[in-house]
This record gives C-alpha cells, sequence and structure tokens, in this order.
C-alpha cells in the first residue's frame, strides 16, 4: 500500500507542475503578444503557401494544353447522318460535343453530384481539400474533395496518382485553369475528358456506347445515370459484374439534384422508379455493320493515316443504307441457321450496291463478325471464290457485243474439249441432261453449261476476259497468266472473283453499260465542321454497248427462259417485279452464288464454309443463296422499287422460227424476240429446212433437176451441223451425230439418197428479180444450173454481148452498172449437148417496168476486179 502510495504522490506532484506553467503561459500570453504571433503565422503560412505554389509550378504542364485537338475518336455514320456505325479509336472513344448541345439535366446532375459549389469557388473548395488531406492520415492516400475543374486536370493533364505532391499540383492548375476559362467551358471540356467506362470518354461516346443517341437526345432518366458514373465508371457500368449497380449511383445524383432544386420530389420519384428497368444497348451494339465499317476504315486510314483516323476527331458519312442493313444482317443469320446442319452451310455473305453511282446500301460479310468458329471477322464479300454459272453473263454479253442474239441455236449435248496438258474437258449440265438444240435465250436462263462452254470457245477466252475485266472484274485481266491459267472452264467459274466486284460489276448491266466502282464513303469532316473530301460521282465510262446490256437484263428475268432448270416457281422469280437473276454452284459445292439486279440495286449473295469445305446438295433456285437473295431483293424492291428494263433504240423485236432461232419461214412455229438490229441472218435458215423429196417417195431427196422442173414434194427436217473452232478434228459434229443417231424424231434423220435419175437442164436467175430495180449502180447476179450431168459452161449475156462464162459455179457476177434498163440472159450446155437459158429485164435507178420508147444508148459495164475470173 505504501508503494503504490507513494507512485501516485509522484505523478500527482507532476500535474500539479504542469498545471502552474500553463497558468504561467496564459499570463504571458497576452492579447497584443496572441495578435503578433497569429499575424507571425499568417505571414509564414502565406509564404509557404507561395513557396508550394511555385516549387509545385516549375515543371507543370500548360494549362492551355487543356483543349484538345487531337485525341478524339472518328465517328463513322450511315447515309444519313443519323446511325452511328461505329467509333473509330486508339485507346479512348472520345468524340467533342460542344456545351449548346449538352442537355441541361445533364449539366445540373454533373454539378449535382461531383461539385455543387462549381459557379462558386475559384477552382478549389477549401472545405473539401481538408476533407481530402485528412483522408491521409486515416487512409494512407489524400483523395477526395477535388472539384469538377481538378478533376478536368487530373484526367487532362495530370496522372491518377493519389499522392500530396499530385494535389497540390491539381491545385495549382486549376486556379489558373479557372483564371483562364469560364465555368461553361471548363464544363464543357470536363464533360468531354470525363470516364464513363469501357473505353468510353466524353458524353457522347457514354451517349452513344449505353443508349444509341446523341448528347442532345438523352432523357432526365438517362442523363441522371450517366451523371453518376465517371465516380467509378467500371463499377457502375451496366456491363460490370453487378449489372444493377448504377441504380443506387443514380438515385444518389437525383436525391442531390432535388436538393439543390433542379428536379421535384415527383420527378425524383418518377426517375428512381425507372432506374431498374433501363435499357441499354448489348455491348456488341456498340458496332453496327461491323464488316462494312473494317472496310470504311482501312479506306480512311489509307487517305488520312492511322493516327489521323484514330484521333482526329472524324466525321464520316457513309454510303450504307442503315435500313436494308439491318435486314440484310437478319436475314442472312436467318437463312444460315436453317441450312446449317441439313445442307452443311455455315457462312453466308451478301452486298448489296447502287446500280447507277456504285454506293454501297449494305455488306454483310459473314452471319456473324463474332463467331469464332467460323472466322466471322473475315468479310467474304472482298474474299475470292469461285463463282460457278454466275460468271456466265460475262461470256453472253461478249457474244451479244460480237453479233450474236438470243435466238441463236446451239445444240446442248456432252462435247468433248481440250483442256489442259493434253487432257480432255467433258463438261457437264446442272441437271445431267443433254437437251439438244437450245436458244442462247434459254441456254443463259437455265444456266446451261455446255452452250456456254461452246460460246465461250466462239468468242475467245481473250475476248471474254476484256469484257470482264473493263466490267471490273480485276482478277480477270487478259493477262500472259490469266490467258495461260484460264480456259474454257472460265465461264463455268474457273476464275475466281470478289462478290463486291461481281455486285459492282453487274451494275453495268442494269445502268445500261456503265461501269461504276464500288463507293462507301460520301463525305468525310475534321471535328470542327469542315470538309475535307465529298465523293462526285465521276463521269459515266461505257463499257458495253446499252443493246447488249438490255438484252442480258431481258434473258435474265425472263421467267420462261428459265424452266429448263428451275422450273416455273423457283425462288429466283419474283412474280410481277422487274428483276434480272443469275445463279451459281461450283462442281465441288463448295460456293453457291445468287446475283440479280433491278434497274437500281445490284445484290449479291454467296454461301459455303469459309474453311472451304464442301456442302451437301444445294440446289440453287431453292436452297442456299437463293433464299437469301429473294428476301433481301423484295427489302431493295420495297424501297427503291423496280422500274421496268426499257429497250433502248437499236433493238426490235423479231419473229424467229421456234427451232432454229432465224427469221421465221415456211409457216413453221414461231415466237417473238429481241435483236440488236443488223444481227440477225440473211441467208436461209440451214436448220430447220424444208426439203425437196421425190412426189410418193418421201425418204428419198428431189434432184436439182426435179427441183427445177418443179417437179418435187418439199417435207419438214431439222439438219444440225456445228464447226469445231477448237481441233481439226469436229468434235463438236461428232457429239451432234451420236445425239442425232438416238433421237426418235423423224424430222432429225433426213434422207441422203436421191430417187430415180432425171434427164435435162434447168437454169433459173435468182438475182436480180424480173422487172425489178436497182437504187445502187451496183449490182449482184446469181443463177442457179441443174443437170443430172456435167455442166459444161454458162454464159452471162447483158443486152445481147456477152460478157462472162462460168465452168463451174457457184454462178455469181457483181458488175457496176450505169444507169439504164438491161436485158440479162444465163445460157448454159451439159455434157450431154443439152443446152437452156432464163431471161429477166432489170433497171438500174429507174423502173424496167416504165415503157419508153425512145431509144437510149446501150448502158456500159464494169466488172468488179476482186473476182478472179477471166472474161472470154
Amino acid at each position: 500500500m505504501m508503494r503504490r502510495y507513494g507512485r501516485y504522490s509522484s505523478w500527482s506532484r507532476r500535474g500539479n507542475r504542469f498545471g502552474r506553467q500553463i497558468g504561467n503561459f496564459k499570463k504571458w500570453l497576452t492579447p497584443v503578444r496572441l495578435a503578433k504571433l497569429m499575424f507571425v503565422g499568417l505571414v509564414v503560412g502565406t509564404l509557404a503557401m507561395f513557396g508550394l505554389f511555385a516549387w509545385y509550378s516549375r515543371d507543370l504542364p500548360n494549362p492551355n494544353e487543356i483543349q484538345r485537338d487531337r485525341g478524339f475518336s472518328t465517328q463513322i455514320l450511315d447515309r444519313e447522318g443519323k446511325v452511328v456505325l461505329f467509333d473509330v479509336y486508339e485507346e479512348e472513344n472520345r468524340k467533342f460535343t460542344p456545351i449548346e448541345e449538352i442537355p441541361d439535366d445533364l449539366k445540373k446532375a454533373t454539378v449535382a453530384i461531383e461539385d455543387k459549389d462549381f459557379y462558386k469557388h475559384q477552382g478549389f473548395d477549401v472545405l473539401g481539400m481538408v476533407r481530402g488531406m485528412s483522408r491521409l492520415f486515416t487512409r494512407g492516400r489524400a483523395q477526395g474533395g477535388s472539384t469538377l475543374t481538378q478533376q478536368l486536370v487530373k484526367n487532362v493533364l495530370l496522372t491518377s496518382d493519389r499522392s500530396i505532391s499530385r494535389k497540390l499540383k491539381e491545385l495549382v492548375l486549376a486556379v489558373q485553369i479557372e483564371r483562364k476559362f469560364s465555368k461553361d467551358e471548363i464544363l464543357q471540356m470536363y464533360l468531354n475528358e470525363a470516364p464513363y467506362g469501357g473505353t468510353a470518354w466524353g458524353i457522347s461516346a457514354a451517349a452513344q456506347q449505353y443508349f444509341a443517341k446523341e448528347p442532345k437526345d438523352l432523357d432526365l432518366t438517362e442523363s441522371i445515370i450517366l451523371a453518376g458514373m465517371p465516380q467509378a465508371p467500371s463499377r457502375y457500368s451496366p456491363y460490370g459484374k453487378d449489372p444493377l449497380a448504377y441504380v443506387a449511383r443514380a438515385t444518389a445524383v437525383a436525391r442531390r439534384m432535388r436538393e439543390e432544386g433542379f428536379i421535384s420530389e415527383e420527378q425524383e420519384k418518377e426517375v428512381v422508379d425507372k432506374l431498374p428497368g433501363v435499357s441499354f444497348l448489348s455491348e456488341k451494339s456498340s458496332i453496327k455493320a461491323p464488316h462494312f465499317v473494317m472496310y470504311v476504315k482501312d479506306q480512311l486510314e489509307e487517305m488520312y493515316g492511322e493516327e489521323m483516323v484514330t484521333g482526329g476527331g472524324l466525321k464520316v458519312t457513309t454510303s450504307l443504307n442503315w435500313e436494308l442493313q439491318e435486314a440484310a444482317q437478319n436475314i442472312v443469320a436467318e437463312e444460315i441457321e436453317k441450312v446449317v446442319d441439313t445442307l452443311a452451310i455455315s457462312n453466308g455473305a451478301s452486298v448489296a450496291v447502287d446500280a447507277n453511282s456504285g454506293e454501297i446500301l449494305s455488306m454483310v460479310g459473314s452471319k456473324d463478325f463474332f463467331a469464332e468458329d467460323i472466322d466471322g471477322q473475315v468479310n467474304v464479300t472482298l474474299s475470292l471464290r469461285q463463282p460457278g454459272s454466275a460468271i456466265k453473263p460475262v461470256t453472253y454479253a461478249t457474244a451479244f457485243a460480237e453479233g450474236y442474239w438470243p435466238g441463236k441455236t446451239l445444240v446442248d449435248v456432252v462435247t468433248e474439249f481440250p483442256g489442259g496438258n493434253g487432257e480432255k474437258y467433258e463438261p457437264k449440265n446442272y441437271d445431267g441432261e443433254e437437251h439438244g438444240p437450245v436458244h442462247l435465250r434459254e441456254a443463259l436462263g437455265s444456266s446451261l453449261n455446255i452452250p456456254a462452254v461452246k460460246l465461250l470457245a466462239l468468242v475467245g477466252v481473250k475476248d471474254n476476259l476484256e469484257m470482264a475485266y473493263k466490267m471490273g472484274f480485276s482478277t480477270l485481266e487478259p493477262s500472259k497468266e490469266n490467258l495461260s491459267r484460264l480456259g474454257l472452264s472460265m465461264t463455268l467459274g474457273g476464275g475466281e472473283v470478289r462478290l463486291i466486284e461481281m455486285a459492282s460489276a453487274y451494275a453495268s448491266f442494269a445502268n445500261g453499260g456503265n461501269r461504276v466502282e464500288p463507293v462507301s464513303i460520301l463525305k468525310v469532316e475534321d471535328r470542327n465542321g469542315k470538309v475535307l473530301f465529298e465523293h462526285k460521282a465521276p463521269g459515266k465510262k461505257q463499257v458495253m454497248d446499252e443493246k447488249v446490256a438490255f438484252l442480258i437484263n431481258n434473258v435474265l428475268s425472263d421467267n420462261n427462259a428459265r424452266l429448263i432448270t428451275f422450273g416455273a416457281n423457283s425462288l429466283i422469280n419474283i412474280r410481277g417485279a422487274n428483276v434480272a437473276v443469275k445463279t451459281g454452284t461450283t462442281n465441288d459445292m463448295r460456293d453457291n452464288w445468287a446475283v440479280g439486279w433491278t434497274k437500281k440495286v445490284v445484290v449479291g449473295v454467296w454461301v459455303g464454309n469459309n474453311d472451304n469445305s464442301p456442302m451437301k446438295a444445294v440446289a440453287s433456285g431453292v436452297s442456299g443463296a437463293s433464299p437469301i437473295w429473294r428476301r433481301q431483293m423484295l427489302e431493295v424492291i420495297d424501297l427503291y422499287g423496280d422500274p421496268p428494263f426499257d429497250p433502248p433504240s437499236g433493238v426490235e423485236q423479231v419473229s424467229l422460227d421456234r427451232i432454229s432461232g432465224y427469221p421465221a419461214h415456211d409457216n413453221f412455229d414461231s415466237y417473238t424476240d429481241w435483236a440488236i438490229k443488223g444481227t440477225l441472218p440473211t441467208t436461209e435458215d440451214p436448220i430447220h429446212v424444208m426439203l425437196p423429196v421425190c412426189p410418193g417417195q418421201p425418204d428419198k431427196l428431189a434432184t436439182e433437176v426435179m427441183v427445177g422442173q418443179n417437179n418435187f414434194d418439199r417435207k419438214e427436217f431439222i439438219i444440225l451441223k456445228e464447226s469445231d473452232p477448237l481441233t481439226g478434228d469436229n468434235l463438236w459434229q461428232k457429239a451432234i451425230d451420236r445425239w442425232v443417231a438416238a433421237q426418235g424424231d423423224t424430222r432429225y434423220h433426213p434422207p441422203t439418197e436421191y430417187c430415180g435419175q432425171v434427164e435435162g437442164l434447168h437454169v433459173t436467175i435468182s438475182e436480180p428479180g424480173n422487172e425489178s430495180k436497182y437504187d445502187s449502180n451496183e449490182v449482184t447476179i446469181k443463177a442457179k444450173v441443174f443437170s443430172n450431168e456435167r455442166i459444161e459452161w454458162v454464159d452471162l449475156y447483158l443486152n445481147g454481148n456477152k460478157e462472162w462464162r462460168w465452168e463451174e459455179g457457184p454462178y455469181e457476177k457483181t458488175f457496176t452498172l450505169e444507169q439504164g434498163v438491161y436485158d440479162l440472159r444465163i445460157h448454159a450446155r451439159n455434157s450431154a449437148g443439152i443446152q437452156n437459158e432464163a431471161n429477166v429485164v432489170f433497171g438500174v435507178k429507174v423502173d424496167p417496168k416504165e415503157e419508153n420508147e425512145e431509144a437510149e444508148p446501150t448502158p456500159s459495164l464494169t466488172v468488179v476486179p476482186s473476182l478472179p475470173v477471166e472474161v472470154e
């Protein structure tokens, strides 16, 4: 007890001594001395503050740099400038928005939650700073208490380091900025720099990322949500771990707005009730038309460089029709989903091009840009693929340009052609059948392979490549390499092409023969609205005659021409619409195409597999690309219409023989077709003929003498003859003869033997006709001489004068004659000594039927020297 008491006494004595010292200090600290101490402290504090300002101002960033002129994202828009397809940026998605385009609700919400005294202080809040500095001692880091100006400094000029030195630098710069800029300018800069989650920096990027809106279109609830995000963007983002974390923060923002008098209690309650059900865009929605966007981005980088594109704040108006694009994306995805298992088709692509300007209206590079299992980011519209029969219209256009007509007949039978490396090439039709004589119209419309290969052989691979290259197929240049690499299989898709190029190339059919280049960018502006680029339509570049384009359109829009292969009710038949279309499938089933057009828009579709694995039994016109093409073309017609393919001048409707395609004759069955004027043959039809047969013996041919004596009957036959332009073996005719031999139709089997011999000699004059008038001085004389014996000679007399002798046929001669009336006599003799003759009268620039009793001098004549026959 004594020891404890002693210790207590010691502490008691010390306390008394300390109390006496305090008392003495109070007596010493008079009011005068207290005032002096306070003055000295104020001076020292002020000096210290100025010292700190001076010390931390040594290497501070220039406050003028607070106004950013780089680092803004490039905005890619649709053709109307209303739909943001994508914001291109390097690390931070940022787009400048002037304060005038930011809604008052957003400005008030931001001030209410972040800095309620923003419009009162000079860049810093003393009480806020005290709270922030106190955290240094309670949590080890300085934080909190920052004004909007200080946050702006941190976001733009400084790092996010939480230290006393950074806080002091922040304070110094905030003061400088408040002196240099107005409050609205500072708020504008803050709202364009604040982080809103992910890559979205600035209110414009945030409004687009979460709501697909421009800032000016944000409503009160959306403004309140966004105003709360900069405090902790990752935590409050609806894409974070807790998708509803934003609700509590936005509720706090609404409360602060009500406390500051910015909104009423009713508005606060309405907002809070809405918050849990707010709809945000999915993360994938941040990019629309992704393949097209990347296509445009690559072009922009070629034009301006990567740095300018990712940080220059460009505004790019593209050619894309968002309504059509959105429909196309859905159609491709939906139709591919239907055939993934049944037809082993995992991917599809489509493109729509304005036929007159080349502007790309839609581009779907795969069924899903984000599908890694099919390499969905590969843009198949730009990939090289084999087009199959979809390339055939180029061959037919080449032929029409060289004088062929849709009624021209080729014989569709399996034929051997020379292939590469000495191997034979024997193409088959899609249906595996032989169809005999077919017109080019049906051969193209029904996509028959054998006639297409024959036609390519007739026009030549070089001419075909030249046409394709002129139209816009960059891979089909008529180079030495292509000429040696590509043979007759080219017309069946042997050369690889791009879907985008096929669509733009076939626009030349739709627009009347003019080439168009794919266009994706209409206008580029800098962030201040200055136009850097604006697409101007180039002058027309005619690559084919409009008459040729019309014939292709007319054939490929003719559903009757498709009947052989597709039947009457295929998916490529859009009843009542003016639409031309061509399909194609490679023989290994790796690519299936459908490309069709109106006068205004071309739609091209491809389906297959990116790993090049084969599909199952795809039926062109029924499955594969056709369902996608049909649905998308119907969308195109709704938006752009389908004006008719009007015939240009220089084409005419003609009556043609149903079998041969020659001008109608002999009352045979005929049909009406289109042809370019001057292309129809003027010679007699060698295919569908009426042969002279013996009376009572229709299986025997009448002799020439019998014909000359008009002693014969006539019977219908079909004679199929084709010359092989590639070999000397006449492989085409051998194939035809094989096919003909198997036909039961007797018309394909004309007689080859003549009936009994008939003696005599018969002479006829084919030209000129009796009492005919020639408007030209040049007159061609043609005669026919028939005999069962050898003809020794045939003499020609004009006005009684012997002018020519033939010793063998053909009996044809051209003279240049003066104006006048002429008496023509043809006199012949055979080896049996029998003679006969024929006479006609004709006039040169006068009508021989007009009686003229006046004597006229005998006209002179001039023999055309090009004929190698001597005058006796």
